[in-house]
């Protein structure tokens, strides 16, 4: 079986889980607990309740990874009850008959990118839709695992705004999806950055957003250490992975070579040529080649990527 970011998988204990790495390690499936089901129904965990809720009935899923040197949770394979892959997810609802208006709305916005050229067999559908807990007021949370297609979507969701048959996210929108990040600088200097990604719109007045996950490329079997925390300002001299999970960007240091981002708040957050001040994790590898982390935790505290304007 082959595990993506952005997949989902239940355990056995009525769990469920977000893939958020490729691949296993040490037969574990690297993951974040996101619901749990008490009390006769799903709920929704945050961070700090879902690690309190393995460590207290759990606790073998609580996980160490020595490739990312971080504390995170894991599923043996062979407690996976079900997995959810967005792509197969996607075709089934696209199919469906249904009154459900997120799931109609769906239907609609990816009728509408296909109306503009877009292959809908490069897409899935992550988050509340992939396992089937929308609710009303739900996003859409797609996600593309080809890159020429995720560009090509990236500027017809811009021609769309143009158009007005999807708007730009008001101010209102903005304020909330900066809360909800927690970023760590102004929010004037958070919508700069994401105004120019054209990565998340509103449709039918429902927010949706588009992520990639490109081809899996070969496992790199290094392991990092960390360092330490550091701030320093870099220039960024190539943006080729920029919008990938884990979005990377070559920099131009004469320690550093990248910078590399685990957190959806900077991804595409810098272009080629520009300078960024960048505040993260410092890990090495065994052969000595030297990263800096941004979203070494989920919430990234004190990590960012920021253009210098």
């Amino acid at each position: 079986m082959t595990y993506r970011a952005k997949d989902f998988i239940e355990a056995e204990q009525g769990l469920l889980f977000a893939v958020v790495a490729d691949g296993r390690e040490q037969g574990r499936v690297r993951c974040f607990l996101r619901y749990a089901h008490l009390g006769g129904q799903w709920q929704k965990l945050s961070t700090d309740n879902a690690n309190a809720y393995l460590h207290r009935l759990y606790p073998h899923f609580l996980y160490y990874s020595p490739a990312l040197d971080s504390h995170l949770h894991a599923v043996e394979e062979d407690r996976v009850v079900r997995h959810f892959q967005p792509r197969a997810v996607l075709r089934e609802l696209l199919q469906q008959d249904t009154l459900d208006p997120v799931i109609r709305d769906l239907q609609a916005l990816c009728e509408l990118l296909c109306a503009y050229g877009v292959d809908i067999e490069h897409f899935g559908v992550t988050g509340s839709i992939l396992i089937g807990m929308q609710n009303h007021n739900s996003d859409i949370d797609l996600v593309c695992y080809d890159r020429a297609a995720f560009h090509q979507a990236r500027n017809i969701i811009q021609a769309l705004i143009a158009k007005d048959q999807c708007q730009a996210l008001n101010d209102a929108d903005w304020l909330s999806a900066y809360r909800r990040r927690a970023c760590d600088f102004a929010l004037d200097d958070y919508i700069w950055h994401e105004e120019r990604k054209y990565n998340k719109a509103i449709f039918n007045r429902r927010k949706f957003d588009l992520s990639l996950l490109a081809p899996a490329q070969a496992q790199n079997e290094a392991s990092f250490r960390k360092e330490g925390y550091v701030r320093l300002q870099v220039e960024v001299v190539d943006d080729y992975y920029g919008f990938d999970y884990p979005a990377e960007f070559a920099v131009h240091h004469p320690q550093i070579d990248s910078v590399v981002c685990f957190t959806a708040t900077y991804t595409g957050q810098a272009k080629a040529g520009e300078r960024v001040e960048v505040a993260g994790q410092l890990e090495i590898d065994d052969s000595g080649r030297r990263r800096i982390v941004v979203g070494s935790s989920r919430e990234a505290i004190g990590e960012y990527i920021r253009v210098l304007r």
